[in-house]
C-alpha cells in the first residue's frame, strides 16, 4: 500500500513539475492574480490522475488483494475472539447452574 501511494506521489510531483515548466513558459496560461500556485496544483492533479488510473492498474489491484487479505485476517480474528467468549459464557453458566444443584 505504501508502494502505491509513493507511486502516485512520485507521479503527481513530475506532472506538478511539467505544469509549473509549461506555465512559467507561457504554453499554459497563468492563474489570475496570486491563484498561479493553485492553478498549477490544480492542472497538476487533473493530468496526474489519469496518468496514475492506467499506469498503476497493476500495483492498485496489489494493493487491493494484501487490503482484502487484512480485512479477512481481522475478519477470522474477530470471529475466534467471538467464539472464545461463548465458550467462557456458556462454561460460567454451566458453572452456576452447577452449584445450586449440588447444595
Amino acid at each position: 500500500m505504501l508502494r502505491y501511494t509513493l507511486m502516485r506521489l512520485g507521479i503527481f510531483v513530475g506532472c506538478l513539475v511539467v505544469v509549473w515548466g509549461l506555465v512559467y513558459t507561457g504554453v499554459f496560461p497563468r492563474g489570475l492574480g496570486e491563484s498561479n500556485g493553485m492553478w498549477v496544483v490544480l492542472l497538476a492533479l487533473v493530468v496526474s490522475a489519469p496518468i496514475s488510473f492506467v499506469v498503476l492498474r497493476k500495483e492498485r489491484d496489489r494493493a487491493s488483494v494484501k487490503v482484502v487479505q487484512r480485512v479477512d485476517r481481522m475478519k477470522a480474528n474477530l470471529e475466534a475472539n467471538r467464539s472464545q467468549e461463548d465458550e467462557a459464557v456458556d462454561e460460567a453458566a454451566g458453572a452456576q447452574g452447577q452449584a445450586p444443584q449440588a447444595s
